[in-house]
This record gives structure tokens, C-alpha cells and sequence, in this order.
């Protein structure tokens, strides 16, 4: 799915469905055994709220997230399956790339993770306030 391969132990970010107690967080995933869900997070991007669930782009808002490290990484290819992420980036609804973690005044960290970030227009799509999903916002996508 993702060129670059992830391996145990690397962080990601989850800022959307995939947050724990998040609305719309896809049963058949096994997160809170696959890997460690962490502190809060920030990194820069623009969030939009796709309808239901979000989407990052390409911005230098100071977004909110979840950290998640992981620990088996059979997960990813599911995961990667539930973003939509696919081998041809034309068509691929999110692509999974890493970027760097900020503090709260938006210093980068030194830290990276994994992100999913949306890979389509977001045209006519609504910014999300504070760049932070509300963990009651969103509805199951598959």
C-alpha cells in the first residue's frame, strides 16, 4: 500500500475516526492491542471536515491529534486498507507519509509520525474549528 514501510515502534498520528472513543472508530480494527495510544499531539496542516469524517491538507494550521505507537505491524495494511490508501497515489483517497509533531506553541519537536492525509480536493469543504475533531462527529465510513 504506502512505498515506505512502517515498522514496530514507529508513532502515528490519529486526529480523526481512528482516535480512541472516537464516533465512527471501525470495530474490526484492534488499536488499543496493536499498538499504545499516547498524549495529545499537534502538527501543521489544514483539517476539513469531509462529511462525517476529516481530512488533512496541506496548510500551516496548528492541528490537534492522538499519538499511537505501534507495536504489530500486521495492523498497518488494514489500516491503510480503511484510509482508502491504495499503490496508485492518482487514486488513492488518503496516502500515509510521515511528518513532524509540534509542540503547543507549533515548535516542531523533533518527533515524527505516520499521518493519513487526505489525497483529493477539498473544494466546498468546511474548515474543522481549531483543527481539533470532536470525538462525537463522525460516522462509520465502511
Amino acid at each position: 500500500m504506502s512505498d515506505r514501510q512502517a515498522k514496530a515502534g514507529d508513532l502515528f498520528v490519529f486526529y480523526g475516526l481512528l482516535k480512541l472513543g472516537a464516533a465512527g472508530q471501525p470495530a474490526d480494527l484492534p488499536l488499543s492491542t496493536a499498538g499504545a495510544f499516547g498524549a495529545p499531539c499537534r502538527f501543521r496542516g489544514r483539517m476539513v471536515d469531509l462529511g462525517g469524517f476529516p481530512g488533512i491538507v496541506e496548510g500551516d494550521e496548528l492541528c490537534q491529534g492522538i499519538r499511537w505507537q505501534l507495536t504489530d505491524v500486521s495492523i498497518v495494511g488494514p489500516m491503510d486498507e480503511f484510509e482508502d490508501v491504495t499503490d496508485d497515489p492518482a487514486t488513492s483517497l488518503y496516502l500515509r507519509k510521515r511528518i513532524p509533531l509540534c509542540d503547543d506553541a507549533g515548535n516542531e519537536t523533533g518527533e515524527t509520525a505516520w499521518i493519513y492525509w487526505y489525497n483529493q480536493s477539498v473544494d466546498d469543504f468546511p474548515p474543522v474549528a481549531n483543527g481539533d475533531w470532536p470525538l462525537d462527529a463522525g460516522i462509520t465510513r465502511k
